[in-house]
């Protein structure tokens, strides 16, 4: 099979960042998964090579990595190991930090690079990869007609998970390109002790708009369904813009792009920059009073009504099932 490299992100605390089983998943489909990753001059790679074989990495690339600069010792990286190993694609995370690798990647080796995918897949002639664009309302169809493109996926957009593997570990010997990099001098962490899942590639979403009144309705009627449901947090535009939810719970073109399993909005008019950032999860729940809304177009269910009387009725069922 092609080999698929995968460029591993990793969270502040250091641990393989959310997008990592997605990335293998999506790999697996099409090829046989190399996973390639950063680590630090001293540290030692057992226990996250373990886990990407967890994951289903058949084999992983480490790469001593100067971790106080951003990106681009990753980058001299990333080409040494498709130099060496000659791809099918090359995959990375639709993240801040994903698209920057892949940008670079994709300039020095003069590959197509196919951003923000949903899907990536193979025809006779090699590596597609699928796209929702135009706000949602098309589909697109990408591929590269010549080398390996370069891919960023689109968190939670990728259900197939590989199967656990024992990878073979070896270490890539590369070349610094002195290319100019960004220093990082000082970090603030962000504070993530909130037990509920993160927005960005969580399986279940309940989100609410400006209807819901105030910070403390929102909290009461989208924080209570989302805790029913083990659910993320997600919040319209209108509803940050009123301080109801913090700008990083927004969902939206302008916000976070969310494919949950499930998405349910509540109060939510749908204006298309909404609808931008969430119509490709699996199934949309809209719950509102005006029955002329917009979200009801793409919704799978509707509900009519209000949701400060429909949403407690349903936490009560969903409590009752438990």
């Amino acid at each position: 099979m092609n080999e698929i490299l995968v460029v591993v992100d990793r969270d502040s605390s250091g641990a393989l960042a959310a997008s990592t089983a997605e990335l293998l998943g999506a790999a697996a489909a099409v090829g046989s998964p190399v996973a390639l990753l950063g680590i630090g001059q001293e540290e030692g790679p057992d226990e996250l090579t373990a886990e990407l074989g967890r994951l289903g990495a058949q084999r992983v690339i480490t790469a001593r990595v100067d971790s106080s600069q951003l990106t681009v010792p990753l980058v001299d990286a990333t080409c040494a190991a498709d130099d060496t190993l000659s791809p099918a694609a090359i995959l990375c995370a639709n993240s801040v930090h994903g698209r920057d690798i892949a940008a670079r990647v994709a300039a020095r080796l003069h590959r197509a690079i196919n951003v923000d995918a949903t899907g990536v897949r193979t025809d006779e002639e090699g590596i597609v990869t699928d796209h929702s664009v135009y706000g949602g309302d098309f589909l697109a169809v990408a591929a590269s007609t010549h080398n390996a493109p370069v891919v960023t996926l689109r968190l939670g957009a990728v259900d197939h998970r590989a199967e656990p593997t024992e990878p073979s570990v070896e270490e890539l010997e590369y070349s610094s390109s002195d290319t100019r990099a960004a220093t990082v001098t000082r970090t603030t962490p962000q504070d993530d002790s909130g037990s509920r899942p993160d927005l960005r590639g969580a399986a279940r979403v309940v989100s609410g708009g400006r209807a819901l009144g105030s910070e403390e309705k929102f909290e009461e009627v989208v924080g209570s369904l989302a805790d029913a449901l083990g659910a993320a947090v997600g919040a319209s535009r209108a509803a940050v813009d009123a301080g109801y939810a913090p700008a990083a719970h927004q969902v939206g073109q302008t916000g976070v792009v969310v494919s949950p399993q499930l998405y349910i909005a509540l109060g939510i008019s749908g204006a298309i920059q909404h609808l931008a950032g969430m119509q490709t999860a699996g199934t949309i729940v809209a719950i509102n009073s005006d029955p002329e809304a917009p979200i009801f177009d793409i919704a799978d269910f509707g509900i009519v009504g209000d949701v400060f009387q429909v949403v407690p009725q349903l936490v009560d069922a969903l409590n009752q099932r438990k």
